[in-house]
């Protein structure tokens, strides 16, 4: 019995120019590559300039993609934008990428899942694409946290990075098993219990500002490690698939002690495993996009491959999908 798959065409990336390296932040606040390098992976970050909005990095990810997929920004009808750094608290960044690349049909929102967001973004698009008549969609992952970091605080603003990335994803009928290609199997969560131990202080109704990221690293490392695996080990049950038969993991880039932690746990042989939080740091929203498009770019996401995605960023929220390229 076939069935509508939501199959990714292409992938698109964008970096701001602007590096800032490890020591170069050792001359701002109290803290050394070395002790970045060891505790987090981290080598250097983007940090989006100062005339480069949200919105600005979403459109040149999805203008990459849609080169990338040999598809006519006219052809899309949707777009999803995840993103915990909007341009404006409204209109969503999403209707600006909408408006400069000449689509004046269907619809365009933003998502906030923080961390999360690209898994929740491609889950949604993937809905309306097998459920509610849209046929193309663009679903990008973009985020400035550099706008909303304390660069005083050296416990989170040594994390973060700018950047965006894209797919285009399309509709289309599919034999219904797990060769197929397009998104085989997603799963969301969330847990409003925990808002306190990663989060933003402000915003317009609380306190009528901006703010900026706080965070409980111990506590969220503790979470993640549970949760992610937790979300994995659902999504691969749900699907009938086994850890080995994936061929790329593409996790969120947080931090690379979680990322080995998990792959071992799963048994995923660490040149499975796309890794870019050295030179990215973590780009919340972004970071799995991004990672996509790399691998895909450098020749080792090929056609027919199982990729396995997974998320955790502030709320919490969490997710993990299981695509066919």
């Amino acid at each position: 019995m076939s069935v509508v798959r939501s199959v990714i065409l292409g992938c698109g990336s964008y970096l701001p120019e602007n590096v800032l390296t490890n020591e170069e932040l050792a001359r701002r606040v109290e803290t050394s590559d070395e002790w970045i390098r060891t505790r987090t992976g981290i080598h250097q970050r983007h940090i989006a300039a100062d005339d480069e909005n949200t919105s600005d990095l979403a459109l040149a990810a999805a203008r990459a993609a849609l080169d990338d997929a040999g598809v006519d920004a006219r052809d899309i009808d949707l777009i999803v934008l995840a993103t915990s750094t909007p341009d404006y608290t409204f209109p969503a960044s999403a209707v600006s990428v909408q408006a400069a690349l000449g689509i004046t049909h269907g619809a365009a929102f933003d998502l906030q899942a923080v961390c999360s967001g690209f898994v929740f973004a491609l889950a949604t698009a993937d809905n309306f694409l097998r459920c509610a008549g849209f046929k193309r969609a663009l679903v990008i992952g973009a985020e400035t946290f550099s706008r909303i970091l304390d660069w005083k605080d050296r416990a989170t603003c040594v994390l973060f990075g700018d950047g965006a990335g894209a797919v285009v994803v399309e509709a289309q009928r599919q034999g219904g098993g797990i060769s197929d290609r397009g998104v085989l199997q997603t799963l969301l969560r969330s847990d409003g219990r925990y808002q306190d131990k990663l989060y933003v202080d402000g915003g317009p109704s609380a306190t009528r500002t901006t703010g900026v990221l706080r965070m409980e690293g111990r506590e969220v490392f503790r979470h993640a490690v549970v949760n992610i695996a937790d979300a994995m080990d659902q999504v691969l049950a749900q699907a009938g698939v086994k850890a080995e038969q994936v061929d790329w993991f593409v996790p969120h880039q947080a931090n690379r002690r979680i990322l080995d932690g998990t792959a071992r746990k799963f048994g995923i042989s660490s040149d499975k495993v796309v890794i870019t939080v050295d030179r990215h740091a973590n780009t919340s929203a972004a970071s799995i996009p991004l990672a996509l498009c790399e691998a895909k770019s450098d020749g080792r996401i090929k056609q027919g491959d199982l990729v396995l995605l997974e998320a955790m960023g502030g709320g919490f929220t969490w997710g993990a999908a299981l695509v066919r390229w």
